[in-house]
């Protein structure tokens, strides 16, 4: 597991206080590949994805960052997972916590 940021932090500070089940962090549940979520739900079958770096020129934000990204959506929702990639303004403004608790309760 990779090590949390202040934002990993803060949503998951979130879902404690809202009383939702505890996520596994850097799981990886695409068979045969080695991409790790930040948050992921089995039971609900939906993984988060914190995207820190959104206005300044990081790892999710170079041309190779986005397609890994995009690679590693597409094969998890083929696997029937949902995938949430959330941003920092989200997190903050609690929007990222309410989108969770509904896809949790699908």
């Amino acid at each position: 597991m990779t090590r949390s940021t202040p934002l990993e932090d803060l949503l998951l500070a979130q879902i404690r206080e809202e009383g939702l089940p505890e996520p596994e962090r850097g799981a990886k549940p695409i068979p045969g590949r080695k991409y790790e979520f930040d948050f992921t739900f089995r039971k609900a079958k939906l993984t988060v994805e914190v995207q820190g770096a959104t206005w300044v020129k990081g790892g999710h934000s170079s041309g190779t960052g986005i397609a890994r990204d995009a690679e590693k959506t597409i094969l998890a929702q083929l696997e029937g997972w949902k995938v949430f990639p959330v941003t920092s303004n989200q997190i903050k403004d609690r929007s990222a916590i309410e989108w969770i608790k509904k896809g949790l309760a699908l």
